[in-house]
């Protein structure tokens, strides 16, 4: 088996290789013989092209091997490319040598599979045309959202995973034996991020994220990833612009690289193209409560969460995501400062997605005020002196100061459509499920 100048499928399918000889390795996407021909079709990372193998082109020896060889099976073939309307993508290729590399046992996986199932083999799973290209399209977030914030001029800053305090509530702390103490998973690098930008001033992360929510809905997961951003010198309004352009960076560079993936996952990309060139509004949570008044016949109690159902249904007034500001103090983490303009809100933000895919942003100015936070973790049952390290941030030099989260696979469940936000990492850990 050679590496030397192999073809990829994209490259026969863009037309470029028409009636030329070529070498390709692959997996045997679909095969069915019929005397002495075999219709096979090979998969590889960039699609799939129909093979035709007829005894006579190629040693018998090979032709049995070819015969024989089960779904996923891995292959090296060698060929003549010819189009050919009939096949699917217009292509294939009339085969003259083929290796079968290693013949597979028979495929556990077929159509019509419970969603079970393929969690339970989802080690083979993921080799799934849809999956495969989720995470193509997961990959071009990933990478737009470094590129994004290194153009802006932001250093990547990492935080610990193992941290000893809380950041987004003590309930959904996974707790881990630390040598003879213990400490929990990091539920944000905030305050360590906090720590980062008296150093850099402007700074961002990616990492993964735990919350033991005992939540099974399609929208939560227990361990997930978040690209995250703090800055010096920055207000909520200045961070939930940013957020803006991030979300659109995002949208634009996966309609640049993966219109073929959002095709073959059946995304609408025109939907896409249009709100990437759309502004994305931003209205306050009390605006939010008058349209589900006014527009739903929903009378949500001020102070309340918004939760699921208020979410999709104000956002069956939006085309484009839509930042919510101000959201009620009470509800809010200890480190949101109130607004001094209605010091009944916080001075804070949700982006949520239309389509019901909810929150895919959620940030905030950062509190200045010791006695303030200090009052608020008392309030939470918190141990005030855990936190005497991050309260040095302040009583040293301390500045106006604001962040953000987002949520990649939320955003990665968004522009894919997905069902369910299980989908969009390869391996998901839920309330039920931490293995394979």
């Amino acid at each position: 088996m050679s590496n030397k100048n192999l073809t990829k499928i994209d490259e026969i399918l863009d037309g470029k290789k028409t009636d030329k000889k070529i070498t390709l390795n692959g997996w045997i996407y679909r095969t069915r013989s019929s005397g002495n021909i075999v219709f096979t079709i090979i998969r590889d990372v960039t699609g799939t092209i129909q093979a035709t193998i007829k005894r006579g082109n190629l040693p018998d020896e090979e032709f049995e091997d070819a015969k024989k060889a089960l779904v996923e099976s891995s292959v090296e073939i060698k060929g003549d490319v010819k189009k050919d309307e009939r096949a699917p993508g217009g292509y294939e290729i009339k085969v003259t040598n083929i290796d079968v590399i290693d013949f597979a046992e028979k495929f556990p996986i077929t159509e019509d599979q419970s969603t079970e199932f393929l969690l339970d083999q989802r080690h083979l799973w993921i080799r799934s045309q849809k999956l495969k290209s989720i995470f193509k399209i997961r990959s071009t977030i990933v990478g737009a959202i470094h590129e994004f914030f290194r153009k802006n001029g932001f250093y990547e800053f990492d935080a610990p995973v193992l941290q000893p305090n809380q950041c987004e509530g003590g309930a959904t702390l996974f707790e881990v034996k630390y040598y003879d103490e213990k400490t929990y998973l990091s539920q944000s690098w905030q305050l360590y991020a906090e720590a980062g930008i008296f150093s850099l001033e402007k700074i961002y992360n990616m990492g993964p994220t735990f919350r033991a929510e005992k939540s099974k809905t399609s929208r939560h997961l227990s361990e997930f990833w978040m690209a995250e951003m703090e800055a010096a010198w920055m207000d909520l309004n200045d961070v939930t612009e940013i957020a803006k352009e991030e979300v659109k960076y995002i949208l634009k560079k996966v309609l640049e690289h993966n219109k073929k993936d959002l095709e073959e996952i059946g995304q609408d990309v025109k939907k896409l193209e249009k709100i990437s060139n759309l502004d994305f509004p931003t209205i306050t949570y009390s605006e939010a409560l008058n349209i589900l008044k006014e527009k739903e016949n929903m009378d949500v109690e001020w102070g309340k969460d918004l939760r699921t159902i208020e979410e999709d249904k104000l956002m069956n007034h939006f085309k484009t995501p839509v930042v919510v500001t101000n959201y009620p103090l009470d509800i809010m983490a200890f480190y949101k400062p109130p607004d001094p303009k209605d010091p009944k809100t916080a001075l804070c933000f949700d982006m949520i997605a239309p389509d019901g895919y909810g929150e895919i942003v959620g940030g905030s100015q950062r509190s200045t005020d010791v006695d303030y936070m200090k009052k608020r973790l008392k309030e939470m049952g918190e141990k005030v002196d855990n936190y005497e390290w991050y309260f040095d941030l302040r009583r040293y030099g301390s500045v106006p100061h604001s962040g953000y989260g987002l949520g990649v696979e939320r955003v990665v469940a968004w522009i894919c459509g997905t069902d369910n936000i299980k989908d969009a990492i390869s391996f998901p850990r839920t309330v039920t499920r931490f293995r394979p």
